[in-house]
């Protein structure tokens, strides 16, 4: 069987201590090598954000990572592309390590070129949606009309919520088909937090689907 490294990560240090994501990234994992014949011989968990090129500076973890992946010659897994980095420069400067990644959502024939063009793609989306916000934002101030709740640090609680909920994607993958109510009692039954670190009920279900789309 081949060997792989797993590497998870998370952005904030509540996410951490509740589990979140961290646990749906180790799920996604284990299907993702049993399927594709691998054997996870060590995973490495880091809580900090993935934000800027020079953030492997900020991951001993990642960096403990590729050091045991080079010595065991194998190549680190991770559940989403953005648990590696947003940022594609920082993800160019992970190529260069000569460390094979694979990306559980994208499939293991993906290469290296195809993870600089899903990075690059990413990357210029959140740009152009971040601008769009800002243009909206602005264009609703010159009209004089009150923005509320709708500022940066609103923006910013959004964005984190959807993040949350994106890590939560694989678990409410497997339990499609059931009502609100039957998969909440399921999460709850499984000890998975809330994005909130509490107890699911079927409204909190409908608001983490709907931030799923």
């Amino acid at each position: 069987m081949k060997t792989a490294i797993a590497y998870v990560r998370v952005s904030t240090a509540q996410q951490g201590r509740s589990g979140l994501g961290l646990e749906a990234q180790q799920a996604a994992l284990a299907r993702f090598a049993e399927a594709e014949g691998f054997s996870l011989i060590e995973t490495f968990q880091e809580v900090e954000t993935g934000k800027g090129a020079d953030a492997l500076e900020r991951r001993p973890q990642l960096a403990a990572a590729l050091k045991v992946a080079r010595q065991n010659k194998a190549p680190i897994i991770v559940a989403k592309l953005d648990r590696l980095s947003r940022d594609v420069h920082f993800i160019s400067g992970l190529m260069s390590h000569r460390t094979p990644f694979i990306v559980a959502e994208l499939g293991a024939d993906a290469d290296p070129f195809m993870l600089h063009l899903y990075a690059a793609i990413a990357e210029k989306e959140r740009r152009v949606i971040s601008q769009r916000t800002r243009d909206a934002l602005a264009a609703k101030k010159a009209q004089g009309i009150k923005l509320g709740g709708l500022n940066a640090k609103g923006i910013q609680n959004r964005d984190d919520a959807k993040e949350r909920a994106e890590q939560l994607r694989p678990v409410f993958a497997e339990l499609a088909g059931m009502s609100h109510r039957k998969m909440a009692a399921e999460l709850n039954a499984r000890e998975i937090p809330t994005p909130a670190g509490g107890q699911w009920h079927a409204v909190t279900v409908k608001r983490v689907l709907s931030r799923l789309g």
